[in-house]
This record gives structure tokens, sequence and C-alpha cells, in this order.
């Protein structure tokens, strides 16, 4: 750059860098993603299909039996206004079933927007593509837990 009327000829920079949502599909037609909630990480695959939602196997009413569970799984399908469009296979480890449930529909967001990229600003809105980061606090030495401290006794 010798002056400055040179620097128009190089564009903005907000121009590049602005991240382009790229469609991600594999040979089979699926989407993938990796969710994760508390010690939970659930692996959830996307593909076009009648709607069937199947965890570690089985379905995922049987799966979850909780209603609140499976209500949280289908939020982001409900959001997208994509129910009954997609198969969804998912495959869960760790945690408890209500991590397990966060940890699939933090997946399952993250494989719609794979597939869909233009669904980003209706789960993003939501909050389904954020991680919630919170987990249990660990247990300090000298007290009972986290921070719950033995009985105290005068005499």
């Amino acid at each position: 750059m010798a002056d400055l009327s040179s620097l128009k000829d190089l564009g903005t920079v907000s121009e590049a860098a602005a991240p382009a949502h790229v469609r991600k599909v594999d040979s089979l037609g699926r989407s993938y993603a990796t969710g994760k909630r508390k010690n939970a990480v659930a692996r959830v695959w996307v593909k076009p299909g009648s709607g069937k939602i199947i965890v570690n196997g089985k379905e995922f009413a049987e799966y979850f039996a909780r209603p609140v569970l499976q209500m949280i799984l289908r939020q982001p399908i409900v959001a997208a206004a994509r129910d009954g469009q997609f198969d969804i296979i998912a495959t869960v480890a760790g945690g408890g079933l209500s991590g397990q449930a966060g940890a699939v529909r933090h997946g399952l967001s993250k494989a719609l927007t794979y597939f869909e990229p233009g669904l980003r600003s209706v789960l993003k809105k939501g909050g389904f593509l954020t991680r919630d980061s919170r987990v249990v606090e660990r247990k300090k030495y000298g007290k009972a837990k986290a921070r719950r401290s033995f009985q105290f006794s005068k005499r």
C-alpha cells in the first residue's frame, strides 16, 4: 500500500469476517452433531423421514418416560415447525435422564442447523444452540458436600 487511496480496493472487513453457514450433510443424506448437558453427551443424526425419534435403540417416549423430558427433546423441532419431517437417531451416554434429554435437545438443534442453515435464527432465538455450561460443583475437603458444613455443636 503506497497511499490511502489503495485502501478502497481492499473492501470492507465486515464482509470477509461474516461467517457463512453451509449445509453439512454426509453421503447418506444425514447431518450429525454432538450435544452436551451436565455430564451427558449425545450424538445425533438427522435425516428426512416420517418423524421417528430413536434414542439408544428405543422409541424416545419409551426411553424418556416423563412427559417433561419428551417435551424438552421435541422443543427444537416444534420451534422450527418441522414436526414429522425428520427421522432422528440419537445415542446418549453419561449423566441422568434430565441431562441426557438436554444433551439430545442441544445436539438435535445443532444437527438441524447443519441440515437447514435457514433454521439457525429461529433456534438461536429460542436458546437451543447455547450449551448450558452449568455442572455440579466439586466437593471440598472439610465439608459434607460442595458447600454444606458438618453440624456445629458448641458442647
